[in-house]
């Protein structure tokens, strides 16, 4: 009769332990889809506020065309990016056409000294502060979603209930990782 009433702790307390690893896991998935889900509000708050800076930075000088037309393509894709992949890849193309456009209007004092193209960029810094605070929220919660699929014995639930791995999102080069230095724009 010990035996036995031994075998059914021993199984109550297995299926709570392994009740207990799917729930971490199901956090842990759910949390990562939280912190991409803040990554698309910033990239939506970014995308915004592109057309904005077009339409300002047209109607202050004769802005060079070819940049306008790449930063507007750029970020069209970037808006029709799915995956945290695809997303990478165009928000990369994005920042270097952006850095074109920023590298550009410092040549033109008259939109510098324009209320709305500093309240604009102003903004913008913003934005890529808090998508900065997003992608590292996001990519934290990868590497745990990441580390439980792994380690054992989580592992064996995460392959039983086919649990996928998490893609973080990065930039393709070193320099990207940093924020752009809007603000030298405001002075």
């Amino acid at each position: 009769m010990r035996l036995i009433i031994l075998i059914i702790f021993l199984l109550l307390v297995l299926c709570i332990g392994l009740g207990f690893l799917y729930n971490t896991l199901i956090k842990r998935r759910n949390q990562m889809r939280e912190g991409w889900s803040g990554i698309e509000v910033q990239l939506k708050r970014r995308h915004d506020l592109i057309p904005n800076l077009v339409a300002c930075v047209k109607g202050v000088a004769n802005f060079e065309q070819d940049v306008l037309v790449k930063v507007t393509e750029a970020r069209q894709r970037a808006r029709q990016a799915k995956t945290a992949k695809e997303t990478e890849s165009a928000e990369t193309k994005l920042v270097d056409d952006m850095g074109q456009f920023f590298a550009l209007s410092e040549s033109y004092p008259e939109l510098q000294s324009t209320e709305s193209f500093r309240a604009l960029m102003f903004e913008l810094s913003d934005v890529e502060d808090h998508l900065q605070y997003a992608r590292r929220y996001y990519n934290g919660s990868v590497r745990d979603l990441n580390n439980s699929i792994e380690s054992f014995p989580s592992n064996l639930i995460a392959n039983a209930f086919g649990f996928q791995r998490g893609v973080f999102f990065e930039v393709a080069e070193v320099s990207e990782r940093m924020a752009p230095n809007l603000k030298s724009l405001l002075k």
